[in-house]
């Protein structure tokens, strides 16, 4: 077994983050996804330290375990090589403006005429049935549009972004689990379906289950925002040599925290006695514990920390993560060979399974690596293969530089 969904065929027509972190993690699990790109190749190809073009570090980390298909889907052999696949496969996952798909014979309406057990899962940025519709979407104006850089400003002072695509990469997991959901119900019925994936919605589901707060009743009971996520001293603290995140929550943190702060008083002040209290107060309970955190080392307050049971972990960067003890002994950074780009550094699928364990069993493509396999796997005879290749329809790694040249 190579994971719970063996077996399961996606076309993948996504690039960017969304799409390819949905993929990501479909074909973790053992998915046999096909990643349809276009000539020029997935943006994030371009993206990031790179030994050969093509092949940046942010593409490395989207699209392990997947196969790459190169199709010029702007010419008719293109998009009906893809529209015949679409009759054998489970899922079509795009990203896809509506309006682009319509124009190239691809949408639910008329691939599920040929095949009614697919699932087809649409990601846009906004719903269709909403005024933005035809807008585009990325990750920084998802963020905007829900709010979350106004939370942000609550603690920095300025509007701010979080640093990771985070809209993206939720939104993806939305669209993963959508999928998912989607074959056991094919499963259970033999029908397939259409799914819409919005980015706006999603991801104000997302973060708004935080910072709706006060705005969950109607008239409203306070205002909008989440106070302790918002607290500017809700932070990694400073030690004398480094930095150490604690999270002090509930009563008996609190009360154990005062003991080792000398101030055990402070469990009967009415302010910081219940967690509502806390709440109310949480600015200057915070910084109560990062003016009482400086005074001691990271080791020094581990260990009182955890002989508390109150819950600690000292600060890692990116390059002390890859070293920490935890990671190294579930061996959560692999090193593995690239056929073509040397060693480079994956990481673990993260859960694990009793009875159908998932793998890395495919490493990141080159552009149109696999095309001409998936071919002949979809159908295609061999002297079709070869029409198609011919005409550039279709292209192999070889005939893609050569075009980029």
């Amino acid at each position: 077994m190579t994971g719970p969904l063996e077996g399961i065929r996606i076309l993948d027509l996504t690039s960017n983050f969304m799409g390819p972190y949905g993929t990501l993690l479909l074909a973790d699990m053992g998915a046999d996804v096909v990643k349809i790109e276009a000539p020029a190749g997935d943006t994030t190809r371009g993206v990031g330290p790179a030994r050969n073009p093509g092949m940046g570090a942010i593409f490395l980390h989207l699209n392990r375990n997947k196969r790459s298909m190169c199709i010029d889907l702007k010419t008719e052999q293109g998009a009906a090589t893809l529209r015949r696949m679409a009759t054998s496969a489970d899922v079509v996952f795009s990203t896809m403006r509506p309006a682009a798909i319509a124009r190239l014979g691809l949408s639910y309406d008329e691939l599920s005429a040929e095949n009614p057990g697919l699932v087809y899962c649409a990601a846009y940025g906004f719903g269709r049935r909403g005024r933005y519709a035809d807008k585009p979407a990325y990750d920084d104006l998802i963020q905007a549009a829900v709010g979350l850089p106004v939370m942000q400003s609550k603690r920095v002072g300025e509007p701010a972004y979080v640093a990771s695509a985070i809209a993206d990469r939720v939104v993806g997991m939305y669209a993963a689990v959508a999928i998912s959901s989607a074959l056991v119900h094919r499963e259970r019925t033999g029908k397939g379906q259409q799914i819409d994936v919005p980015m706006f919605e999603s991801f104000a589901q997302f973060a708004m289950g935080d910072h709706l707060y006060g705005l969950s009743f109607e008239p409203p009971i306070g205002t909008s925002g989440y106070a302790r996520m918002m607290s500017p001293d809700r932070r990694p603290y400073k030690t004398l040599d480094g930095y150490i995140a604690v999270m002090v929550y509930v009563d008996k943190h609190w009360h154990r925290f005062f003991e080792l702060a000398g101030r055990p008083e402070m469990k009967d002040d009415p302010r910081f006695g219940t967690i509502a209290g806390r709440t109310r107060n949480i600015d200057h309970l915070y910084r109560f514990v990062g003016e009482t955190l400086a005074h001691r080392t990271t080791a020094e307050w581990v260990r009182l920390l955890e002989e508390a049971d109150i819950p600690v972990m000292p600060m890692n960067t990116p390059e002390t993560l890859i070293e920490d003890p935890h990671m190294r002994d579930v061996g959560f950074f692999v090193e593995e060979e690239h056929p073509t780009e040397g060693l480079i550094r994956q990481m673990a699928i993260p859960h694990e399974w009793s009875a159908t364990p998932p793998d890395r069993r495919l490493p990141p493509p080159r552009l149109g690596e696999n095309s001409a396999e998936v071919l002949a796997e979809y159908g295609f005879s061999e002297a079709e293969v070869q029409e198609l290749l011919a005409s550039h329809a279709v292209r192999t790694p070889a005939v893609t530089v050569e075009d980029a040249r």
